[in-house]
């Protein structure tokens, strides 16, 4: 999903409801991915627990209730993780939103019941560190050599290797090309419809994905965003 504007637009709001220097927009779209609370400390790191609390407040009263940005599916994404999801895939989300603004964004593209597992900043270590990963793979019984993280920042594909799991990047997101190269993703894509074909791929090399046991059959894929 693209949600770029939208998030940017949110910390601007909140950052001037404090009369806080508004960050521009390439500094803002620097920390997306990030937990709340560790994006409000990159962008404000001289601010203290009590500030840092009422930043958060105010970017998620913004997110939640007043700013109407359009946070749009990238093409073919809908398209993507439903024909993984009827392959039989294992999918997750590991994302930086909180657990309200994923359960909004779900609800409101519609793609929840495709999904087997979802972790939130706030309720585990934000990315890079790798508790959402590790949690969702225990949910599902899947070893971290049979995982797969899809992610568009170098904290999804740091957060992955941290985990032990391959990553592969997205090239239309919020961070460059080269940025997310240095973390020695498998595939990098410009169109996340390749990621059928970049599977199959990697299953005739691996010998399956994510297979939780010899007879089960299912396979894991972890989508990020």
């Amino acid at each position: 999903m693209d949600s770029e504007a939208r998030i940017v637009a949110c910390m601007q709001a909140a950052a001037n409801d404090l009369n806080f220097q508004i960050p521009d927009v390439q500094r803002t779209r620097n920390i997306i991915g990030l937990g709340l609370r560790e994006a409000v400390l990159q962008l404000f790191p001289w601010i203290d627990e009590a500030l840092t609390a009422q930043m958060t407040l105010r970017y998620r009263h913004h997110f939640l209730n007043e700013n109407t940005t359009p946070s749009r599916l990238f093409p073919g994404a809908a398209e993507a993780v439903r024909e993984l999801a009827d392959r039989g895939y294992l999918l997750a989300v590991a994302t930086g939103k909180g657990r309200r603004g994923l359960d909004l964004v779900l609800e409101s593209t519609g793609l929840a019941d495709c999904f087997h597992a979802t972790r939130c900043a706030d309720e585990t270590f934000s990315k890079p560190h790798p508790e959402m990963l590790q949690q969702i793979m225990d949910q599902l019984g899947v070893a971290p050599e049979k995982a797969l993280m899809i992610g568009d920042t170098e904290y999804d594909l740091q957060m992955a290797k941290n985990a032990g799991v391959k990553s592969i990047a997205v090239s239309y997101g919020v961070h460059t090309v080269e940025k997310l190269l240095v973390h020695e993703p498998l595939f990098c894509l410009d169109d996340i419809r390749k990621i059928v074909e970049c599977l199959a791929e990697l299953e005739r090399s691996w010998g399956g994905i994510g297979t939780k046991s010899a007879d089960s059959g299912q396979r894991a894929d972890k989508i990020s965003r």
